[in-house]
């Protein structure tokens, strides 16, 4: 596989331009670019998150979409997709499964004209693609397992490394993914695209007035210092560490209070850390899962985001687009998006002081939090914007199909 071409910023302008174009008008005769995104499961988390919002912006004129998942899709993933088109491409809890088969035979059944499969639960995907006669296969790799910090085994290398080699593009969400991947697939770094996650910063921006009904509705103090996060309530989400670092400061921020949004199999443990915690009590809400989670984000003071391991966060990103300062772990995309001391700051994973210290600087300088708050919400605007985020695939679906000859290649591909 080839590099993406180096145009100048003007020429590569110029290029999109006239190919959207070019193929704007062939999506006018032949119908829409049916493109089928593999998941392994459609659930709440980032990456799906991601696949809905893309499909929610995208073109409807040059593209049709499908969802493919392997293993299931969660109720609550179905409120929040309620007009996605779902396939079933594996069988739900199974431990082992082997769906190049049946994905075979729906790939054949529904004719896209791009494979979009997504990380190592979606990429047999590529597999299936190949042997169904698809003109385009993109793989991409959007976070981190907690076991993969210690590298992948060989099987997984080995795999990911043939399937790099029989796609049409692989891509990251970040430049550390992709380095991360590139080695242990023993894959050309430039040959590995990054498609960086993008903000709705009209759904997620500052808005007082919400900010002052929200504290009211969750019975906060009016003038509760509120450090947040959300998240699933997992062990590489590390919720603990931000407990802990508020159990510390607890003595000396009087109106101190935190509010944890998400659920999941590691919620008891943190109740019941409060619980014992005398420093903590009454000063702690587990708010679960939430539709309104930009209004939440309204209520916090400063937002922490405590993850051991980390692809490309989007409750990190949502929290600059609302004007939070933002305190992270120097882990995974996280560098990438926070400049550090101009719209947070990042510490090392599990280090309690090291957090404490800087949620203290913090909690005691107003001015530094709004100072910090507007650098963060100009930041996701100008580099990670929901517009710029679709726009990246947009032209990476559009130049694949033209070179691929997606279009032209048979009108099957693009409508039954």
């Amino acid at each position: 596989m080839n590099a993406a071409p180096d145009f100048s910023s003007a020429k590569r302008i110029a290029h999109e331009d006239a190919l959207t174009s070019s193929l704007s008008e062939q999506t006018d005769a032949l119908g829409p670019l049916r493109v089928m995104h593999v998941l392994d499961r459609l659930d709440v988390g980032g990456t799906e998150k991601t696949v809905i919002k893309l499909i929610r912006s995208l073109d409807p004129g040059l593209f049709e979409h499908y969802i493919c998942t392997l293993r299931g899709t969660a109720q609550t993933a179905r409120q929040w997709a309620p007009n996605v088109k779902l396939l079933n491409g594996g069988r739900e809890g199974a431990a082992f499964q082997f769906n190049v088969p049946r994905l075979v035979r729906i790939m054949r059944a529904i004719r896209p004209a791009i494979v979009h499969s997504r990380n190592w639960g979606g990429i047999e995907a590529i597999v299936a693609a190949r042997l169904a006669g698809v003109p385009v296969a993109l793989h991409s790799e959007h976070g981190y397992e907690l076991d993969m910090r210690l590298g992948l085994p060989l099987h997984r290398r080995v795999l990911r490394h043939l399937v790099y080699r029989m796609g049409d593009a692989v891509a990251t969400v970040t430049r550390e993914l992709r380095d991360y991947h590139s080695a242990q697939a023993w894959w050309k770094q430039n040959c590995i695209r990054v498609l960086y996650n993008g903000v709705d910063a009209r759904e997620f921006r500052p808005q007082p007035q919400v900010r002052e009904a929200v504290r009211r509705q969750l019975s906060l103090p009016a003038d509760a210092l509120v450090l947040g996060s959300v998240g699933r309530m997992v062990p590489l989400k590390d919720f603990l560490t931000l407990l802990k670092a508020a159990r510390n400061l607890a003595p000396e921020v009087s109106n101190l209070h935190v509010v944890l949004v998400g659920s999941g199999p590691e919620l008891d443990t943190l109740r019941n850390y409060v619980a014992d915690c005398q420093e903590l009590s009454r000063r702690v809400l587990f708010a679960g899962t939430l539709d309104y989670v930009a209004d939440v984000l309204n209520a916090m003071d400063i937002f922490v985001l405590p993850t051991l391991i980390e692809g490309m966060s989007n409750t990190l990103l949502e929290a600059m687009a609302v004007g939070l300062p933002v305190v992270a772990t120097r882990v995974g995309g996280n560098p990438e998006v926070v400049s550090e001391g101009a719209c947070g700051y990042l510490f090392t994973p599990q280090d309690v002081s090291g957090l404490t210290c800087l949620l203290r600087t913090l909690l005691r300088d107003e001015h530094l939090r709004r100072e910090f708050g507007s650098a963060a919400r100009q930041r996701a605007l100008q580099e990670f914007s929901l517009e710029a985020m679709v726009g990246r695939y947009s032209n990476l679906y559009l130049d694949l199909a033209s070179r691929r000859s997606a279009f032209c290649a048979s009108r099957s591909y693009v409508r039954n």
